[in-house]
């Protein structure tokens, strides 16, 4: 298991340098080197060490302390070690109040640094394996969140543990704000690469060179502001799970560059000849029907096929109305102690307008209402018209009605800017309700010219 531990040791002194890395090696742990302050930040820009042994003293412009710092600003998590033939009370003093979690003097004692980084270790491993509860209690937070008594749902819960510690490529269908990504953090901290990074992409919400960027990483001078090398998506997510929410909405290029990863689990970085390999677990969810827009030749039936592998589709809101009451009441007791107000219940009349609507916008549409009932309700026990903004748009502002005398195209725009308005000029709350996706939305306004003041 030391062989899991790596290690990096900054000195500018060969034979020093050297024979700490082979004490280190010897003891099982995996161990680089780099000749100067800057070399080492480099490596720790690539590579996220456990323990840092950095001279105090170094040429080349960047001393021990300064190397130190500039490590923890890309680390705030790393051990680092002060080493020097140069001890003082203020040296020593200034290593410590700056991060240093040690400071030994040259020469070292191969037994003392076989101790020290022993010890060290065992703290990092307190550290992770507290890090590990945490995700898991959060994940098991987010798995209880998706409360049913429906018999669809209960299915996905199941297929969800059947194959949480598999390593296939899930696709999660269903339509926007249904708990896709719920769903997928269960898979991962259900699984055995919950103590992994879960790193999750909204492809929608970026455009074809950024997608590419964000999810492969770039070489340094790979375009313009490119400054140095950057790790992408998948390198982030390395032993753990990447979500790719929205993938239908993908270009045809990054679509072939998907294909390529899942295939061969190896891509290159934009501007980069060198090929990376990597483990993840892909799991992809979409609003859009993937069958049907290979059919349109929209997406490609081979990526289709590989994302395809295991499929759980969420089922909308509008057809398991038995979860509502029970998530609604689940809102309001978190969200209640959340935002520091007081409620007790739903009365008859609420739960009678909750399942009157139709809910477009799933379950974040009805988490989002509960909130915003709960913010201006006067009593403990929120009513009918505390939910007086789920009314039709005629019926909730006098006055204003759909014009269906109008071609469909004006009536759509009519509908659109009337919502953003009711929402005060809230895209993610006009996007729920209208039951679309915030891009799709952004598209419409721009056509429509639209303001959203």
């Amino acid at each position: 298991m030391r062989a899991t531990w790596r290690i990096l040791v900054i000195d500018d002194e060969a034979v020093m340098r050297e024979s700490l890395a082979a004490w280190l090696r010897e003891d099982g742990y995996e161990v680089d080197t780099a000749p100067s302050g800057r070399e080492g930040i480099d490596r720790a820009r690539e590579t996220d060490y456990a323990i840092y042994f950095v001279d105090l003293k170094m040429p080349g412009g960047i001393d021990g302390i300064e190397t130190m710092m500039e490590v923890k600003k890309l680390r705030p998590d790393a051990s680092i070690v002060i080493i020097t033939a140069y001890a003082t009370v203020d040296t020593a003093i200034t290593a410590m109040k700056e991060g240093a979690l040690e400071y030994i003097v040259k020469p070292c004692n191969p037994q003392e640094i076989s101790l020290l980084v022993t010890r060290i270790i065992k703290v990092r491993k307190l550290q992770r394996e507290n890090e590990i509860l945490r995700r898991r209690l959060s994940g098991r937070w987010h798995f209880h969140d998706l409360l049913s008594k429906s018999p669809r749902m209960q299915e996905v819960f199941g297929l969800v543990k059947d194959v949480a510690s598999m390593r296939s490529t899930v696709l999660i269908t269903g339509e926007s704000g249904t708990g896709k990504e719920l769903i997928a953090r269960a898979l991962h901290f259900s699984g055995e690469r919950a103590e992994k990074p879960f790193v999750g992409v909204s492809c929608a919400a970026l455009t074809e060179s950024l997608l590419e960027s964000e999810l492969f990483g770039y070489e340094k001078g790979a375009f313009t502001g490119a400054a140095e090398r950057r790790k992408g998506k998948f390198e982030q997510a390395a032993g753990g799970t990447i979500f790719l929410d929205e993938i239908g909405d993908i270009s045809p290029k990054v679509q072939v560059d998907l294909l390529r990863v899942l295939q061969e689990r190896r891509f290159f970085r934009v501007g980069g000849s060198e090929e990376v390999s990597v483990d993840v677990r892909v799991v992809a969810a979409t609003h859009v029907d993937l069958a049907a827009a290979v059919k349109e030749s929209r997406f490609r039936d081979d990526l289709y096929y590989r994302l395809n592998v295991v499929a759980i589709h969420l089922p909308p809101l509008r057809e398991r109305p038995e979860d509502i009451p029970l998530l609604a009441r689940s809102f309001l007791e978190r969200l209640s102690h959340e935002l520091g107000k007081e409620a007790e219940d739903l009365s008859e009349g609420a739960l009678k307008a909750l399942l009157g609507h139709r809910w477009p916008g799933n379950v974040r549409e009805l988490e989002n209402a509960v909130e915003r009932a709960l913010v201006t309700a006067k009593g403990r026990v929120l009513t009918e018209d505390d939910f007086a903004f789920l009314r039709p748009v005629s019926e909730a502002a006098p006055g204003w009605s759909v014009p269906t005398h109008l071609p469909l195209a004006d009536v759509e725009k009519t509908v659109i800017a009337a919502t953003l308005k009711r929402n005060e000029g809230n895209v993610k709350e006009t996007a729920l309700v209208l039951g679309i996706d915030r891009s799709t939305l952004y598209d419409k306004l721009k056509r429509y010219g639209i303001e959203r003041a």
